[in-house]
């Protein structure tokens, strides 16, 4: 038995609910914030490491770098090196990757269109909260 059939018979990941569920490792990969932005940079086409520091503000190159790995293990972004001098590594996203995107993309939307309602939301919630 290989090794990966191990995995997904010991952990199932059909119901993130459950607390073994091997989904829940992937649920946090995907929707981390920075994930979120990398997947949702890609949409526009391959970008170079440096442009997508340059496009993500405030991440850093660590973070930027971790999540990249994350994301090509996980079969969601493939990395590309064109044997050049000095080489060149772009990322774009695997079909996988971008059947996800088109599911984040929604979420990041959202979020753009409701964040002055969720601003308005918590500013009249802190006001009712505050004790004399």
């Amino acid at each position: 038995m290989m090794e990966s059939e191990s995995v997904r018979m010991t952990a199932p990941a059909d119901d993130v609910f459950q607390r073994d569920c091997a989904g829940r490792d992937i649920l946090d990969h995907v929707t981390s914030r920075w994930a979120t932005l990398i997947l949702a940079s890609l949409v526009a086409g391959p970008h170079r490491f440096s442009e997508l520091n340059a496009k993500i503000g405030g991440i850093s190159e660590k973070m930027l770098s971790q999540n990249l790995r994350t994301l090509v293990r996980d079969g969601l972004v493939k990395r590309t090196v064109t044997p050049t001098v000095p080489p060149q590594v772009s990322y774009s996203h695997t079909p996988l990757g971008a059947d996800l995107t088109v599911q984040l993309w929604g979420l990041v939307s959202w979020i753009g269109n409701h964040t002055n309602d969720i601003l308005e939301a918590q500013v009249r919630h802190d006001a009712a909260t505050i004790q004399p």
